[in-house]
């Protein structure tokens, strides 16, 4: 019995250490490569970490979800400071716009649900879509695709390229 114990928390204490050292070389490559002085930009950058390296088989985990949301997200802010400035309404705006744009695309990634409200904040502008968010969470998958191959009897990451986040269109409270 207390062998049985012993064998499991030593599994589990494995585990969260691979995953911490693993979470800690993506975000430290993330921000170290876009030289990003200001780390607020790539805050939810942070969220997708998590979900790569603990959500891994989650469908807002897979690349259609991750890459598309950031740059669909990114981009709304983006324009949304670049048309109309960082009024109070625009976040709204922008963040409204992006929910919709995200389940109707089914590429739903939480952590970039903050992008528009980020990049409105930061007065980003186009480069930044490139040189801070795609290079951002391409690091970030990279690593996670590399790292979930170094562990043994781990899955590998991605489970699925394409996979639909969310799965149905049964959004929120609805059933079918």
């Amino acid at each position: 019995m207390i062998y049985v114990y012993y064998q499991v928390m030593k599994t589990l204490l494995l585990r969260l250490v691979w995953v911490l050292i693993g979470s800690s070389i993506a975000i430290i490559l993330a921000l170290w490569i876009t030289k990003e002085n200001s780390p607020l930009l790539l805050a939810s950058l942070g969220g997708t970490t998590l979900f790569l390296f603990v959500l891994t088989t989650a469908p807002a985990a897979q690349p259609r979800a991750v890459f598309g949301a950031h740059l669909i997200s990114s981009l709304v802010g983006i324009l949304a400071y670049q048309l109309f400035g960082d009024a109070f309404w625009v976040y709204v705006i922008a963040l409204v716009v992006t929910i919709g744009l995200l389940l109707v695309l089914r590429c739903v990634h939480p952590p970039a649900g903050a992008n528009p409200l980020i990049m409105i904040q930061a007065h980003a502008g186009f480069i930044h879509l490139g040189v801070t968010v795609l290079v951002g969470v391409s690091v970030i998958f990279a690593v996670a695709f590399i790292w979930s191959r170094l562990g043994v009897g781990m899955r590998k990451y991605p489970v699925s390229w394409n996979q639909p986040s969310p799965p149905t269109l049964n959004w929120s409270i609805w059933e079918s």
